[in-house]
């Protein structure tokens, strides 16, 4: 275990941050936890079917709910949802409970990656997936750039060395 409360991964939808979060919470002996995934525990509906029945702004404010819970908690590493920087209360709950990482990947990669996902309701509106992709990094890049006490690359590269490279600098960062 290291010594830091809590580590938050933010970023795009298809960037990696559940698949990310698992290795790097093993790596770094702590728990790993997605926000989306406990919000369908929680309700025992697909996020889809939240979007659906509450909309976009339902939804966020239920993820808002979980994540102000989430950060009571110490040890975790925490993948949250794509959108969770739009709202100020939750950046500013992360940023004041743990060190925050953005995984950027390209519009390209984000395209590539999400590609055959149906479980992803902004992408399911009938709209050109690539658009919505690119309307919603011009919107959130700054808000993760913002927010980021760190920024990692994810295009072309796996998981487990994206992990592993996060390791490597926090690992620095909290032996200064």
């Amino acid at each position: 275990m290291i010594s830091a409360s809590n580590i938050y991964l933010v970023g795009p939808m298809g960037v990696g941050k559940t698949t990310v979060g698992r290795s790097l919470a093993k790596s770094l002996g702590m728990e790993f936890v997605d926000s989306d995934q406990q919000i369908e525990e929680r309700t025992g509906v697909s996020i889809s079917t939240i979007f659906d029945i509450e909309g976009e702004a339902g939804f966020r404010e239920r993820e808002a709910k979980e994540i102000f819970e989430l950060v009571k908690r110490t040890n975790i590493v925490l993948a949250t949802g794509g959108g969770a920087v739009t709202r100020e209360d939750v950046r500013k709950a992360m940023r004041h409970n743990g060190l925050v990482i953005y995984l950027h990947a390209t519009l390209e990669m984000l395209v590539e990656r999400t590609r055959s996902s149906k479980n992803r309701p902004l992408l399911n509106t009938g709209a050109d997936p690539r658009e919505v992709l690119e309307a919603l990094m011009l919107e959130r890049d700054p808000l993760y750039r913002a927010e980021a006490d760190i920024v990692f690359e994810t295009d072309s590269r796996s998981p487990h060395a994206v992990a592993r490279d996060i390791c490597t600098e926090i690992r620095k960062r909290w032996q200064r």
